[in-house]
């Protein structure tokens, strides 16, 4: 299942409007292999929506936010989902459609992950005392988002567009004295 949900990604990334028999080439299989694993091309892409969901989810617990020092768990839990966004954007472009319970989840989910990191940031002084964390918060998703489809379009590295995502974020939220990843 894997190997048509990878095919359906490069697929639909290149041609959202790609049908199950171009998915069914790409993956190297049957077009009837395809369609007895999914009986329609929507339940193609909602299993790969839930399938990028959960990728997303594992990418921020991966980075152990509540235990791991605040500024490099920032910079993990950003390497982790870039790597995951630049790998599964059709998908990811889709996992915010809160009509999939599950994305709509795991959003939830990684929203309040990142409120606590956030919070234990800036009270570990790597953010400024007054930064707005709600502010932060969805500037650090733009910040993101910009820097994954870079990352799609130009091929960056997820550790390097990391870095720079981190960067802009503190230069723009940091306490002075917050050290700045160079």
């Amino acid at each position: 299942m894997r190997t048509i949900l990878e095919a359906a990604e490069r697929v639909f990334a290149a041609n959202p409007a790609a049908t199950m028999e171009q998915v069914a080439q790409a993956a190297g299989v049957a077009r009837t292999t395809v369609h007895r694993r999914f009986a329609t091309r929507e339940a193609l892409v909602e299993e790969l929506t839930g399938w990028a969901a959960r990728q997303f989810a594992e990418a921020v617990a991966s980075a152990h936010v509540d235990s791991t020092p605040p500024l490099v768990a920032l910079y993990q839990v950003t390497a982790n989902v870039l790597r995951v966004k630049t790998n599964w954007w059709f998908a990811m472009s889709r996992t915010g459609d809160r009509a999939h319970p599950e994305a709509a989840r795991v959003h939830e989910e990684v929203r309040d992950d990142c409120e606590r990191l956030l919070r234990r940031a800036r009270e570990a002084g790597v953010l400024r005392p007054d930064a707005d964390l709600g502010w932060t918060r969805r500037v650090y998703y733009a910040l993101i988002h910009e820097a994954a489809a870079e990352g799609v379009a130009e091929g960056g590295e997820a550790e390097a567009l990391a870095t720079r995502v981190v960067d802009a974020l503190l230069r723009g939220f940091g306490s002075p004295t917050a050290p700045v990843i160079a």
